[in-house]
């Protein structure tokens, strides 16, 4: 048994949902049993959010999903169908209908539980199981959906309850790329990657995979394949370990647009106050990244971290109140940011990787605002309009364009 989940790109007009359908259906003549996870087509998703603002500028949570959820909710019944015309025989699923329990968080649902019996039940029955990502229901029977994104994670989820083959995520690349193509035209493709590099390379802004989708598949021991749906290249195989020695020390670089910093003035310096400003980010579901503290200085501090930036205005006005409650002289804020990263496994050890990345953006005058590092990812703060730049320098300095595996 095989699970494979097609991108919205990849069922963007009825041809792609036909091509789609097709692929499917030579996996059925070679043999396998497959479940198919489907994204809502093109940009169903964002026009059925603007159409939500048009009528409500704050849409509440739980009628957002509702209407959301149905961009999953069409493709999956006309990839269905269009199998069925193929003499394939199929049946759609709602996420629900999958089995797909989650907390009851509305837009960032977790998957609590999968009960895949019904799956399994078609599967026995010989049909091919196209379920709608994205989406669950809570144990009262609340739609919710599990983030942007979350296809991939639906079909990592299921890969696991149904202890699948492989796990294929099909979509409009040819895979893991060392860095956005968009950005740096000499981007090659990454045969391998390791669990520990794409959550890295995902955590820090790489689009390719999402990042709970990984993390579900390292736990859950889940083969991870990213290939293109619209040929049949190998692409790059998520594994535990990368089978080659003598790879880079850097395997990409990742940078994400949209960051945004907050500063707390003059924290005072004691036990508890850290927690007491991200305790409230953290019950309001606002995500932080790079936190940065400064040395301490007559008992006061300056606390930094970063949102995204459609989380700014939110995080301010969570941030202030504690703010004044702890004493701090008050809270700064700025957007126009962005992050540059390089991520690789064989960095763990190698002396010289981040004196290389320095003078890399050095030379090419990126001034860094914040660092952020782990074992294996070193990521700078950097302004929006010098990402690109710092990228492509950075994807030449540690020779990716090299890249042959």
């Amino acid at each position: 048994m095989i699970v494979q989940k097609y991108g919205g790109t990849s069922l963007a007009t009825p041809a792609r949902v036909r091509r789609v359908a097709r692929r499917i259906a030579s996996q059925v003549a070679a043999g396998e049993q497959v479940v198919a996870v489907v994204s809502a087509m093109g940009h169903t998703t964002d026009r059925l959010i603007g159409l939500a603002h048009r009528v409500n500028p704050d849409p509440p949570a739980r009628e957002l999903d509702m209407l959301i959820a149905n961009g999953e909710t069409i493709s999956a019944p006309l990839v269905a169908m269009c199998l069925q015309g193929l003499g394939v025989d199929a049946i759609s699923l709602t996420g629900p209908q999958a089995g797909i329990r989650t907390s009851q968080h509305h837009s960032r649902a977790r998957i609590h539980e999968i009960d895949p019996a019904r799956i399994n039940q078609c599967l026995e029955r010989g049909q091919v199981v196209v379920v709608a990502g994205f989406q669950g229901a809570t144990e009262e029977g609340e739609i919710t959906t599990l983030g942007r994104g979350a296809s991939d994670l639906t079909a990592v989820a299921l890969a696991a309850a149904l202890k699948a083959r492989s796990c294929e995520i099909l979509t409009d690349v040819d895979g893991i790329l060392t860095a956005d193509p968009r950005v740096v035209p000499d981007a090659r493709l990454l045969h391998y990657v390791t669990y520990e590099e794409i959550l890295e390379m995902a955590a820090v802004g790489a689009r390719v995979m999402q990042p709970r989708s990984v993390e579900i598949g390292q736990l859950y021991g889940v083969p991870i394949h990213v290939r293109s749906s619209f040929h049949m290249r190998p692409g790059t195989m998520i594994v535990a370990q990368v089978p080659m020695e003598n790879r880079n020390r850097v395997r990409g670089v990742a940078h994400e647009n949209e960051v945004a910093k907050i500063t707390v003035l003059e924290v005072p310096d004691r036990p508890g106050i850290a927690a007491s400003i991200f305790q409230v980010l953290a019950e309001h579901s606002v995500s932080v990244d790079v936190i940065v503290q400064n040395v301490s200085s007559g008992g006061k501090t300056d606390l930094t971290f970063t949102v995204g930036e459609a989380d700014l205005k939110r995080a301010v006005a969570l941030v202030n109140p504690v703010a004044a409650e702890i004493g701090a002289k008050g809270v700064s804020q700025a957007g126009g940011l962005a992050k540059v990263s390089i991520v690789g496994t064989g960095m763990l050890g190698t002396p010289g990787i981040a004196a290389t990345m320095f003078t890399t953006l050095a030379a090419e005058k990126v001034n860094i605002e914040m660092i952020s590092t782990s074992e294996i990812r070193i990521t700078c703060i950097v302004g929006r309009t010098e990402v690109a730049r710092a990228v492509r320098a950075l994807h030449s300095a540690f020779q990716l364009d090299q890249v042959t595996a």
